[in-house]
């Protein structure tokens, strides 16, 4: 045992430049698995009005790192394997046995393992109080200096990668075993055949990405963002790969068919040596252009989130207090129960500042070129709902809309004015399913004046009409309409108030004390209101805000350490594969100012292409982006774009550094400075 152990920690010292990049890379998922892990089982969050989010986001960031490292340590296993076939071959012919290699590989990774999975721990252990100080600030709580360390989220962190390396320790030992030895030693001087430009490849890859943004791009409504997120996305990296591997083969076919530029000494080796690898060196591309792309979209998405907060929270609660109580039967729509309803409020709080009072009714159905049907039976096809024009019609009296917007407007009984949210009318009448059809006055698309615009998602229409009362106990008495989405009709009362934030909390438990004699009761017995205080709602939306940020840059880590270890992977491998070639060609007189040129004309030619195709990803993504954060109440498009931009900006300096630094590796391999190992 001595001496596989011995032989396990030479191999490991020798092969450094493939196994340090792995332990750390290891070690980071271990650090950031128990991270989130502690975080999402501290106490403390149970003491936040806002931790209650984050108790459920925290739990999917441990499922998505550990996942994500089940294949990503896969891929990285197997390249470091394929690197060492040669020298596992000379194993077997000095008299190894595949039982030998087996177990010589099985201290390897042994080795490798328990010192990811240490270090990482250790990690873990000493930042855990650093990432809550962090995560705390960003959703505006006070921070707790109380180390702790959690021994759920270490015993569940050591069992997860246990098991992980131990599928990886298992696959390696199969591989080894059934592996020729004679295969193993020749593996590394064999060639490759030159690919051939699959263009049948290509063009898919070109129609499913063409696909993929004329989705993204022609998504209208908010709801519908969801379904086609999923679709599009693994629209987007099939498509991804299936352009870097076919089109790379083709781009270096085509360069080499460009005499002036391929009969160079600096464009002539690079192309030559990247045509014969480009199936896989496309596949790595690809790798690096989704991770990428997954980054961007996550932090400039959770970016906008956590720094438009405030705008979000002032979008939903405009007002320090809102009430909203339903109103169950017609006779109690009376200016007298809403005369008695304002005095008491004034009697509770004083000092009300810009009052906004409306009543309203709201229904739901099938938006159609006449007007919209309630009842789902009066639909020719039950999938009609699932096409985008199924919303929501609010129904506002004319004397509400002139006292809030300040109006004097005139409209006849059968007149109405139409106010559009997320959806188009151009008819000149409008009809609500079993009524008389009302003309028209005027269309705009303003907000739909309930309050909480930014939170509406769905199309939406404010119909203002001067017969309001006729015409809600009109829809209250028609029996012979089903309506879909029952009807709801309250009164709502809101107001600002002086003072700090302190003040305006403490009116919560008088407002509530009172609600039911401010609530109008139920047709059934019992009361259905709804009293909020944008104070209380400010911890929970940056709770949710900062959370979602908090565990975007957690996973970015993650991903951007695997992008650049794939990366470095790439310039190893390809560093290895082209060192006898760049020394046959110092031998013939190549200096080392050329190969340097060479590197560069390599580098180049390849560089920008995950990274552009990134931000074209990005680009067509962001329409999608924008409706699922409109869901999230954020309704801020100038804020979303610059943050956007700089994120690709931030990230496309990163990556040049990166690369820089990784090419610089593979020409010290190819160079000859330092001997292969």
């Amino acid at each position: 045992m001595k001496l596989y152990l011995k032989l396990a920690l030479d191999g490991v010292r020798k092969n450094h430049r493939l196994y340090f990049p792995y332990i750390l890379i290891g070690s980071v998922m271990v650090m950031m698995h128990y991270i989130l892990a502690a975080l999402s089982s501290t106490p403390m969050l149970r003491q936040f009005r806002g931790g209650g989010f984050l108790r459920t986001m925290l739990p999917l960031g441990v499922w998505i790192i550990a996942a994500f490292a089940v294949v990503f340590l896969f891929y990285c296993s197997n390249f470091i394997i394929r690197q060492r076939n040669r020298e596992l071959g000379l194993f077997s012919v000095l008299g190894m046995s595949r039982k030998n290699l087996s177990l010589l590989m099985l201290t390897e990774n042994l080795l490798t393992a328990g010192a990811s999975i240490a270090i990482g721990l250790l990690l873990g252990i000493a930042l855990e109080k650093l990432a809550e100080a962090g995560m705390v600030r960003l959703i505006a709580e006070e921070v707790s200096y109380e180390l702790r360390i959690d021994g759920i989220a270490l015993l569940r962190t050591i069992a997860i990668f246990t098991a992980i390396y131990l599928l990886i320790m298992l696959w390696t030992m199969v591989k080894v075993w059934h592996t020729d030895p004679v295969h193993l030693l020749q593996s590394a001087s064999e060639g490759e055949k030159t690919p051939k430009a699959n263009w049948f490849f290509g063009l898919a890859g070109i129609v499913l990405l063409i696909w993929a943004y004329y989705m993204a791009a022609t998504i209208q409504q908010p709801m519908e963002a969801i379904l086609t997120f999923f679709r599009a996305v693994l629209m987007v990296i099939i498509a991804t790969y299936l352009l870097f591997i076919a089109g790379s083969v083709l781009l270096c076919r085509l360069l080499q068919r460009n005499k002036r530029y391929y009969y160079k000494p600096n464009h002539f080796v690079s192309v030559a040596t990247m045509v014969y690898r480009m199936k896989r060196n496309g596949a790595g591309l690809a790798s690096i252009c989704i991770l990428l792309t997954v980054v961007l979209v996550m932090l400039s998405s959770t970016l906008s989130l956590c720094i438009g907060a405030e705008d979000a929270l002032l979008g939903r609660y405009p007002y320090d207090v809102v009430i909203e109580t339903s109103i169950s039967t017609p006779d109690q729509m009376t200016e007298e129960n809403y005369a008695a309803r304002r005095a008491l409020l004034m009697e509770l709080v004083p000092e009300q500042q810009n009052v906004h009072e409306h009543v309203r009714c709201e229904v739901s159905g099938k938006f159609t070129a006449d007007g919209i049907i309630l009842d789902p039976h009066g639909l020719e096809d039950m999938s009609q709902l699932s096409r985008g024009n199924y919303g929501n019609l609010h129904i506002i009296s004319l004397a509400d809309y002139n006292r809030m917007t300040g109006q004097d407007i005139v409209l006849d009984n059968d007149e109405c004015l139409l106010l559009c949210w997320n959806t188009d009318y151009s008819n000149t009448t409008f009809t609500i399913q079993g009524l008389q059809p009302m003309r028209i006055y005027s269309i705009s698309t303003d907000s739909p004046l309930i309050g909480d615009a930014a939170t509406i998602s769905y199309p939406t229409i404010t119909l203002i009409t001067p017969s309001f009362e006729s015409l809600i106990a009109q829809l209250m008495n028609n029996t012979s309409v089903n309506i879909l989405g029952g009807m709801y009709v309250s009164w709502s009362y809101a107001f600002n108030v002086p003072g700090n934030a302190d003040a305006k909390l403490a009116l919560y438990d008088p407002l509530m004390n009172h609600m039911h004699d401010l609530a109008f009761p139920r047709e059934h017995g019992g009361y259905s209101y709804r009293l909020s205080i944008r104070e209380m709602e400010r911890v929970q939306f940056y709770g949710m805000y900062g959370g979602l940020f908090f565990v975007g840059i957690m996973l970015s880590i993650v991903f951007i350490a695997a992008a650049v270890l794939i990366i470095y992977y790439k310039q190893v491998s390809e560093g290895y594969e082209d060192q006898k070639r760049f020394a046959i060609m110092q031998k013939v007189g190549m200096t080392k100012r050329e190969i340097r040129r060479s590197i560069n004309s390599q580098v180049l030619t390849v560089f920008f292409a995950p990274l552009l195709l990134a931000g074209l990803h990005l680009t067509f993504a962001f329409p999608l982006m924008w409706k699922l954060l409109m869901m999230l109440n954020f309704s801020n498009m100038p804020l979303m774009i610059v943050v956007t931009a700089c994120s690709f900006v931030v990230f496309g300096v990163m990556y040049a550094v990166v690369y820089k630094m990784t090419s610089n590796v593979y020409y010290t391999i190819v160079s000859g400075k330092q001997d292969n190992t």
